[in-house]
């Protein structure tokens, strides 16, 4: 039997070391997994303000696809008016002319229209529900304002469009909108 050195341990851990090293990992264990529940819990945010963006940018681009002029695009001095007092019959002002809608029979026919329209579900240009998008609702606002060089009277328009999402956060995109005169009105 050999006999035991004084002053020598024997190897190995105690159950005092043992104890402290579970608690030490348990306690690195819970902060790591903290941190992966709060990363799944936020994975979806992104998500909808992507999906936000895709959204209000389309829109923004629909109504920059609209033309930009001082008379009603029906009007026959449209390609040749320099101000609203050139127009034959009818002046653009802000806001839809009676019967337009997104929509139609009779649709938007300038970037103006737009003024105050909003959408609860985004629906598409006919006016379908766009399939998964009905807890998101748009709004535009156009309003004239100064640009660089340009005077609030009308040659330049400020575009917002507002899209909220199911989460009731809110994404705000913004664009400008110049006017050229005269101008085809296309």
């Amino acid at each position: 039997m050999p006999a035991m050195h004084p002053g020598r341990r024997a190897r190995g851990l105690t159950l005092i070391e043992l104890l402290l090293f579970v608690v030490v990992v348990g306690i690195a264990l819970a902060a790591m997994l903290q941190v992966f529940v709060s990363a799944t819990r936020a994975s979806a945010d992104p998500m909808i303000r992507r999906q936000q963006l895709a959204i209000a940018e389309s829109m923004l681009r629909e109504v920059q696809l609209m033309p930009v002029t001082w008379c009603d695009p029906d009007d026959a001095n449209v390609a040749v008016a320099n101000t609203t007092s050139d127009c034959a019959t009818t002046a653009e002002a802000i806001g839809p002319e009676a019967g337009e809608t997104r929509y139609g029979p009779t649709y938007f026919d300038n970037v103006n229209d737009y003024q105050g329209f909003s959408m609860a579900g985004i629906r598409g240009i006919d006016n379908n529900l766009v399939s998964g998008l009905a807890g998101y609702s748009a709004s535009v606002a156009v309003a004239p304002a100064a640009l660089d060089s340009l005077s609030a009277s009308g040659e330049a328009l400020k575009i917002t469009v507002t899209i909220t999402g199911p989460d009731a956060s809110t994404l705000v995109l913004q664009g400008w909108r110049t006017r050229y005169a005269p101008q085809s009105p296309y």
